[in-house]
Formats: structure tokens, sequence, C-alpha cells
């Protein structure tokens, strides 16, 4: 299976492409960056990019490819809606109207978020943004798409946030986390789990589209 990653940098990122990397059945890693990550492996690689709002000039790197990770995100807190919408909504959607014109046959494989708005009109900015990206992505002529909608997320494996306000977050509450994912299973899962929960619905496909945070660790499981 060859892959393409979006957000390879962030957590969320970089446990899909840690995944990727060890998993077997995927052959090929590209990733698309705005800066050279200086990572090196076999599978891997890595074009840079710096409009993710237009990818005409590397159109022709992008085929062949079987499966979209896009994890690229970014935290609400203090923006506009105007300007949430611009890097959640516009910059993902650019991404997959190229993907899908390039490779039609593809699964497309989106990490939203808990609460996320699929009405698009509740009173949560980032959730209403969050809902139109999913269903205008579903709306797409992929062959399938799926949107990951994991809670709270343990990054393991050395991985941390790029968001200071989460780092703090993740530091704080780490010692505390085996006993939440204890009480509260279903509301947090992990960086490992995500990719390979997302790098299994690729291979495989899932019996729904929508894809929560409970669902996430049972998809591993069953693995």
């Amino acid at each position: 299976m060859q892959v393409i990653l979006f957000g390879a940098t962030g957590m969320v990122g970089q446990g899909v492409l840690r995944e990727c990397l060890i998993d077997p059945d995927v052959t090929r890693v590209v990733s698309v960056v705005r800066s050279a990550s200086g990572q090196s492996d076999a599978k891997l690689e890595e074009i840079v990019h710096r409009d993710f709002l237009d990818y005409a000039s590397i159109e022709e790197q992008l085929t062949g490819l079987d499966a979209c990770f896009f994890t690229l995100g970014v935290s609400s807190a203090g923006m506009s809606e105007e300007a949430y919408r611009k890097v959640t909504y516009d910059v993902t959607t650019a991404a997959a109207r190229t993907l899908v014109k390039m490779n039609p046959a593809m699964t497309f494989l989106y990490v939203s978020g808990a609460g996320t708005d699929s009405s698009e009109h509740g009173g949560t900015m980032w959730a209403r943004v969050k809902g139109k990206t999913e269903n205008d992505l579903l709306a797409m002529p992929f062959m399938a798409a799926y949107m990951f909608r994991p809670g709270m997320i343990q990054p393991l494996h050395g991985i941390v946030s790029k968001t200071k306000a989460y780092r703090i977050l993740y530091t704080i509450t780490a010692p505390l986390l085996p006993i939440l994912r204890a009480l509260i299973p279903k509301y947090i899962t992990t960086t490992e789990e995500v990719g390979r929960a997302m790098i299994q619905v690729a291979k495989v496909g899932y019996p729904k589209r929508v894809i929560e945070s409970v669902e996430i660790g049972g998809i591993v499981a069953r693995v």
C-alpha cells in the first residue's frame, strides 16, 4: 500500500508516520511538508511544498497512491472563524480535490475530533468548521472516505505536541492517564492506536464513515 501523509510533524501525524514506517504492508509513504523534517527512511519520500492551497506544481508527484492520511490541523484557540476555516477547511479540501483527481481509487482518512458538528449550525465554531470539512470530504468521489474523531490523545514513543498548551496539559495529566483510560476508555486513545487504526481502515475499510474515539481502540484490538 502506497500512502500520502499530511501533518507528519504534528503530534498525531508523528504517530501515524511511525506506524506507517513499521507496517510491512505500507511500502511507500509520501509526506507533504512545508520544510524538510530531516527524517530518513527507505519508505519515506518527502515533498517540500509551501502553498497548501495550490498543488498544481506537484500534481504529477501525487499519483499511484492508495490512501491519504490527513492529520494536519491547528487549535482554534484565539482564532477567528475565518482564519480557522482557512487552515482547517480550505487547506484540507484543496488537498483532497487534487488527490481525488489524481487518484480516484484512493481512500481518504481525515483526523477530525470528538464533538464535531455534522449539522454545521451548532454554537461551537471549531465544531461547525470541522463538520463542514467532514461533510464535503464525504461528498467527494473517493473510493472511500473516513472521518476519525478521537477525543484526548496520549502521545507515545517520545512524540510531543507542537502546541505549547497541549504539551503542558499532557505533562500535567501524564501520571493520571492510565487511570483515566481505565475509567473512561471511550474518550482517551493514543497516537499509536490512531495510527494503527487508520492504517487498518485504509486496508480493509470500516462499516461506518464517521469513526468515534471509542471505536478507534476497538479497530486496533481486532487486528
